[in-house]
């Protein structure tokens, strides 16, 4: 098979690295860890003027309608650089709006294009498995409930939350003001609260009346596979980062008068790291690729959510090894990646949950 992207995503791909490498090097990333901003708001705008933000939204919403795809392309780029961006959470809210919303509510999603605005999402509640029914309840646009914990909440225009509504499910669009936020901590350094709602007002995404039951059971399937493969692009790229920084580590860092990497046992363990690495890819890019094109998709991006919480996990922890001491050291940039790295597989459930889903699902 052929996993090599398109010329229009590889290009994309290029602009985003380019941007990125300008916006979040290591002294941006320093600077931003000081200023105890929730994020760097000149990458922020920087990808939206290059045209990233909005490159898989429709022309309604000033993109260019690339899809899951560019999205994918576009997340795995940032964390490879762990960038300090809320790109994650609000290209799988504006992707999922742009899908199942109605025309005013895709026409919207311009400002986020732009970089006027950020949008976040609900991931999951406290202990829900990934198959779960939502923990939230919607009657007639009020939510009760506690969807879990939510990056950027407070800095995002709107919080995308999936309910239970009447005898189906459903989307709705829920202002961080009118919900209750509470602040938590989170091993990637991004803002992140838990929200409680108590009979908050909500808009729901998309259809009303008699075809919102089918249609928002729709919309929250789409937004399990848009968290799926937003979730694992970025935790591709995380490993992609960190494999990457312990390959240069090991390659001038010497000991016993030779460098690590002359080490059977160091090249054994940098080629698991790899493997992990490729892994990952394959099934990510797969299942990005058929949920692009409308092929059911739930299996793949299973399996590389699978990959993302446990093989991923793991490799980050051989990368740590790799470095010794230094690899616990705060002020050295392979912690971004690991922070970052396990935040995604606590997104995702855990590896077991993925396990328990795949069996689920064959």
């Amino acid at each position: 098979m052929d996993f090599d992207l398109d010329e229009t995503h590889a290009e994309l791909r290029a602009l985003a690295a380019s941007v990125l490498d300008r916006e979040a090097d290591q002294a941006r990333l320093e600077a931003h860890e000081r200023g105890g901003r929730p994020y760097d708001a000149g990458a922020w705008k920087a990808l939206a003027q290059a045209g990233l933000l909005g490159a898989c939204l429709p022309p309604e919403a000033g993109g260019a309608g690339l899809g899951p795809l560019a999205a994918a392309v576009i997340l795995r780029e940032s964390g490879a650089r762990v960038a300090p961006v809320p790109a994650l959470p609000g290209l799988i809210a504006a992707l999922t709006v742009a899908g199942h919303g109605s025309d005013a509510q895709r026409r919207a999603l311009a400002p986020f294009a732009e970089g006027e605005e950020a949008l976040t999402v609900a991931f999951r509640a406290a202990g829900a498995g990934p198959g779960d029914p939502p923990a939230v309840i919607a009657e007639e646009g009020r939510l009760t409930g506690r969807p879990g914990i939510v990056p950027y909440a407070a800095e995002a225009s709107a919080i995308l939350v999936p309910a239970r509504s009447g005898g189906g499910f459903g989307l709705y669009l829920v202002r961080p003001g009118d919900a209750r936020l509470l602040p938590v901590t989170s091993p990637a350094g991004e803002p992140v609260a838990a929200v409680v709602l108590e009979d908050t007002p909500g808009e729901r995404v998309g259809e009303t009346g008699e075809a919102a039951d089918a249609a928002g059971g729709a919309a929250v399937a789409a937004l399990r596979l848009n968290t799926l493969a937003a979730v694992t692009a970025t935790a591709s790229g995380v490993l992609a980062g960190a494999l990457a920084l312990t390959k240069g580590h090991i390659a001038t860092r010497r000991q016993f008068g030779r460098v690590l990497a002359e080490f059977q046992a160091v090249t054994m363990q940098i080629a698991d790291v790899y493997i992990a690495s490729r892994a990952l890819d394959v099934a990510m890019w797969t299942g990005v690729w058929r949920l692009t094109e409308g092929l059911p998709a739930e299996r793949d991006l299973a399996v590389a959510a699978r990959n993302a919480a446990g093989g991923a996990v793991r490799a980050l922890y051989t990368c740590q090894h790799l470095h010794g001491g230094i690899g616990l050291d705060l002020t050295y940039p392979l912690h971004r990646y690991f922070g970052l790295g396990t935040h995604l597989a606590h997104l995702l459930g855990g590896e077991q949950a993925q396990l328990d889903l795949i069996g689920a699902l064959v």
